[in-house]
């Protein structure tokens, strides 16, 4: 199971691929865990937003998790695989990470209940029942997605939680990480890739960031080089990366990674699921490799 002291580096939120016909291509999937395991990077997130975790049924993230695990060690690899187990139901949200555990997870990814608009001792519950299952509990606070922000204070007390972890911060600002940190947080990891040098300047212990399943290698030196003290040289690697960040999410996740995953090779379809769409021929003439 993941320890607070491995939450660092460069975590991959993973993608899903499908067939031409919306079915699992666990082929596909394997060699894409496969390049990103080899790549260097410190962990996977299997069934986050990235992963199009809206439509993908509980079965097919058992046969996710079950591919990811049989590809690392088929590769003798040792990198961690977190679940997003989140719901805004907490019955459900504790019964999927009861699920989880029992695959195998290292430690599962827990988003702050959205749509419902819950008050923030029912936010508190929903995470302190989560962290009670036993397996190790990442709290994912991402305010544009959930319709809520979790007050400052309240995340304190939160993060405080035994089995709490750490947190992915995708507040789209830095006023809750500097606040944390400041008052000797859990690690902390960036959610907004546009913000991941300014939050390693600011006590972020790495990113858990959708654009690096797209050439890892330079979002793991920029990781390397700032975690070596060369935070300039950090900072010259990371700031070429910003308009091909800015232009990824430009519209929704996963449309321009799987595009460019299947342009690379690395997965055979860049098949989403409904309502999402394929990304736009204009986006595409954007965003060169």
């Amino acid at each position: 199971m993941l320890t607070e002291q491995q939450i660092k580096g460069i975590y991959i939120p993973v993608i899903t691929p499908f067939t031409d016909d919306h079915e699992l291509d666990l082929s596909s999937f394997q060699n894409y865990i496969k390049v990103m395991a080899n790549s260097g990077i410190h962990g996977l997130v299997i069934n986050g937003t990235t992963g199009e975790s809206p439509t993908v049924t509980w079965d097919e993230v058992e046969q996710l998790v079950k591919a990811a695990k049989e590809t690392l060690s088929s590769i003798n690899s040792s990198v961690p695989i977190m679940v997003g187990t989140g719901t805004n139901d907490t019955a459900s949200t504790v019964a999927r990470t009861k699920k989880a555990a029992a695959l195998g997870a290292d430690a599962v990814l827990v988003v702050t209940p959205y749509y419902n608009r819950p008050t923030e001792e029912g936010i508190y519950e929903h995470f302190r029942m989560a962290a009670s299952v036993g397996i190790p509990v990442m709290v994912y606070e991402i305010p544009a997605r959930t319709g809520v922000r979790v007050s400052i204070e309240m995340m304190k007390k939160i993060m405080s939680i035994d089995g709490v972890i750490g947190l992915k911060d995708s507040t789209n600002n830095l006023d809750l990480m500097t606040e944390l940190v400041r008052c000797g947080s859990k690690p902390i990891l960036c959610g907004d890739d546009t913000f991941f040098y300014d939050m390693l300047t600011k006590g972020a212990a790495g990113g858990m960031m959708a654009s690096a399943s797209i050439n890892p290698e330079r979002f793991l030196e920029v990781y390397n080089r700032f975690a070596a003290g060369e935070k300039e040289e950090a900072y010259q690697l990371f700031t070429p990366l910003l308009p091909f960040i800015k232009n990824l999410f430009e519209e929704p996740a996963p449309a321009m990674l799987k595009h460019l995953l299947a342009k690379q090779g690395i997965i055979a379809s860049a098949q989403l699921r409904l309502p999402l769409m394929p990304a736009s021929e204009q986006l595409i003439a954007k965003i060169a490799l």
